[in-house]
């Protein structure tokens, strides 16, 4: 997305401290630029970029978009402009096609093993984020053709286990029932008979949380025998990885949601080279 001003403010901010001389004792010449990546990956973070490259004044040339597959060496960006502008841009534009790339080549990794097993199963992140970081992140995980869960607390009600320890599930559900029409209510379960309970209560979404994959297909299978399957939206949660994730994919889940498309993604390697 591109960034807003005050954004794109604070993160140079951030980068250029209030003194900055590294960048300030080059000739500043017009230069030529690209940036390329090291390694194949799913591309993100080009709108990021070029919000950073237009407030300093860079013209940047790219025919890609979030998404996009890239082998090793391909090129991202044509850059031309200032020398000085183009130092003061390279961290801070590697950085979030670095991350961002990370965290939509781990997604799209992810999508292609539920694919295998299921054409409809959402692969979703969590708000498991890095503070001030998260629209970004979570629009990675969306060009890596993940779903993106709720941005905030303002998205849906999700009542959860100190939610339940605090008030119970029945009332949790009514007093949600009362906030808002428009807002969906999950209720996060750690039982079968939980899950069914809170599908008879009305809630839209039941996360089953922490449950190993025989006790998910358990679960959807008593939905189903009560005749409450189709009625609910069921997400598995809590330590899924992309190591585990197919034996989730094979229970025919409708969500599988993983925290690790974020907080264990792997920068992707890329670079940025003055021409000569």
């Amino acid at each position: 997305m591109f960034m807003l001003i005050k954004d794109v403010e604070n993160f140079i901010e951030e980068d250029l401290g209030y003194d900055d001389f590294s960048c300030t004792i080059v000739p500043n010449k017009s230069t030529e630029a690209i940036i390329s990546t090291k390694e194949d990956c799913i591309v993100a973070g080009i709108k990021e970029a070029e919000s950073i490259f237009c407030y300093l004044g860079i013209q940047a040339e790219t025919t890609l978009q979030d998404g996009d597959s890239l082998k090793k060496g391909d090129i991202i960006f044509k850059l031309n402009g200032e020398a000085v502008s183009i130092l003061r841009a390279e961290r801070l534009t590697l950085n979030f096609l670095g991350h961002l790339s990370g965290i939509a080549t781990l997604t799209r990794a992810c999508m292609d093993i539920v694919r295998k097993h299921s054409d409809t199963t959402r692969v979703a992140c969590t708000r498991k984020t890095t503070p001030g970081l998260r629209k970004f992140e979570k629009l990675a995980v969306i060009a890596g053709g993940g779903d993106p869960h709720r941005f905030n607390l303002s998205d849906l009600i999700m009542i959860k286990d100190n939610h339940l320890k605090l008030m119970g599930l029945e009332a949790a559900i009514k007093a949600s029932r009362k906030t808002s029409f428009t807002r969906k209510i999950e209720v996060e379960v750690e039982s079968a008979g939980d899950a069914l309970l809170a599908a008879k209560l009305g809630a839209d979404i039941i996360m089953l949380d922490n449950m190993q994959p025989e006790e998910v297909l358990g679960t959807l299978g008593l939905l189903k025998e009560k005749g409450l399957r189709d009625s609910v939206i069921v997400e598995a949660s809590g330590r899924i990885s992309q190591a585990n994730l197919e034996v989730y994919a094979k229970t025919g889940v409708d969500v599988i949601s993983m925290g690790s498309l974020i907080h264990k993604s792997r920068w992707i390697d890329i670079n940025l080279e003055i021409l000569d």
